[in-house]
């Protein structure tokens, strides 16, 4: 399959690589319909981040259908359309049962801080991310959202982090229908070093 691949600072190409394969009966295989490049994207690529390695896949924000489950997977079934979170979290762990599943200690052996992320860092797992044609989502059953037939693929990738991102900055600061927002730093700063 191809897959947008880390080959060092500035570095980024699409590179042959193995399909992703069920390791764990939680798993899910995904065909990735749709992926967005985020600007955290941008960090790995200007080489911000430690502990980002060569041969990582990129992509934290995807869609797609799923081709295959593991045993025990029982919410999500082979042809549905689903939405994948940026977060990989296991819904069982002390932190995804008080809803902060982004400290999933289930998904990430490498931090105690952070849960595991698609496609960034080993710090944050190590996981091949969504710029790819198929995609490993372990935990299919906490993370694996079903898509409604009436929201079509571009709209479900933006709810995978850009949109909840926004929609949890707007919760967060208070504001209500008819305010007036000013945002500054918008944006990742791709043009900063």
């Amino acid at each position: 399959m191809l897959a947008m691949t880390y080959k060092g600072p500035y570095r980024v190409r699409p590179v042959e690589k193995p399909e992703p394969e069920i390791e764990h009966p939680r798993d899910a295989i995904v065909r990735v319909t749709r992926a967005c490049i985020c600007g955290s994207d941008l960090h790995l690529y200007h080489g911000l981040v430690p502990d980002t390695r060569v041969g990582q896949t990129f992509g934290h924000e995807f869609c797609g259908i799923v081709e295959e489950v593991g045993s025990d997977v029982q919410n999500v079934k082979v042809g549905d359309r689903v939405l994948i979170p940026f977060n990989i979290f296991c819904g069982e762990c002390y932190f995804c049962k008080k809803g902060l599943y982004g400290n999933c200690h289930n998904t990430n052996p490498n931090a105690t801080a952070a849960g595991g992320f698609y496609g960034y860092a080993h710090l944050t797992g190590g996981y091949d991310g969504g710029q790819a044609e198929y995609v490993r989502v372990p935990f299919a059953d906490a993370g694996a959202i079903k898509i409604p037939d009436t929201i079509d693929d571009d709209n479900a990738a933006l709810c995978t982090d850009a949109y909840p991102t926004g929609y949890q900055a707007a919760e967060m600061a208070g504001i209500k229908k008819g305010d007036a927002v000013v945002i500054f730093g918008a944006g990742s700063g791709a043009g900063d070093r």
